[in-house]
């Protein structure tokens, strides 16, 4: 299905891969693991995976929670053994990502264009707060939208239910922009629209049907969106 702007009101967009750069996380383990690249990749890689199991299990916690088990494991698994101080300092970067340099101009395009656009994230309260902050979107956002309001995580259809229903806004009418594969499908299912961010050029994922729209970045989308 092509995106078609005229059925376009709202814009949500993910936050971490879309908005902040998660391998910037590498940085924090460069002053205490010896190759922090896998650990990193491992890391962001047990983390999604905790959630879609928590989904499966009823095991829901805030992400923050979800990401330290993940960075505890990961820690684990290369043999590192770390404090839970410096590992608590390493979980702090989630407050800092890099920002992608294309956010705030095309945000504030789509944002002059009429349209509405909000965060819709697995990241709990304080990180998408601290999230908006970093990135210097809080005036062109109307609210950040976290998995904890509903206590589950994406892709489960109710996130983007309850996403809509947050910015009234019949879900058709919503098209939730990700860099991740399976936001996309669960966008899709639950009835929104779905634009993937694809900034490294990378294969899309041959499973479970395809985006509206992929672009390869955000200024690109406003672009589609006549913004």
């Amino acid at each position: 299905m092509a995106l078609d702007p005229d059925r376009v009101s709202t814009v949500t967009f993910d936050s971490y891969s879309t908005l902040v750069d998660v391998e910037a996380a590498e940085a924090a383990l460069a002053d205490r693991v010896a190759d922090p690249e896998p650990v990193s990749r491992l890391w962001r890689s047990r983390s999604l995976a905790y959630t879609f199991v928590a989904n499966a299990v009823d095991a829901y916690q805030p992400f923050y929670e979800v990401n330290r088990d993940a960075l505890t494991y990961a820690l684990a698994a290369h043999g590192v053994d770390l404090s839970d101080a410096e590992r608590d300092e390493i979980l702090a970067v989630y407050h800092e990502l890099e920002v992608f340099d294309d956010v705030r101009d095309a945000i504030r395009r789509l944002r002059d264009a009429g349209y509405d656009c909000y965060v819709l994230s697995n990241g709990d309260p304080e990180m998408l707060a601290s999230l908006v902050d970093h990135a210097d979107i809080a005036d062109l956002i109307e609210d950040a939208i976290s998995a904890d309001e509903v206590e589950t995580f994406k892709p489960d259809a109710e996130i983007y239910r309850h996403g809509a229903a947050r910015t009234g806004t019949p879900i058709d009418e919503v098209v939730h922009t990700t860099a991740g594969w399976f936001d996309v499908l669960g966008a899709r299912h639950a009835g929104m629209r779905a634009a993937w961010v694809d900034r490294k050029g990378t294969p899309w994922e041959p499973f479970g049907g395809d985006p509206d729209v992929t672009v390869e970045t955000l200024h690109e989308l406003a672009d589609l969106l006549g913004a």
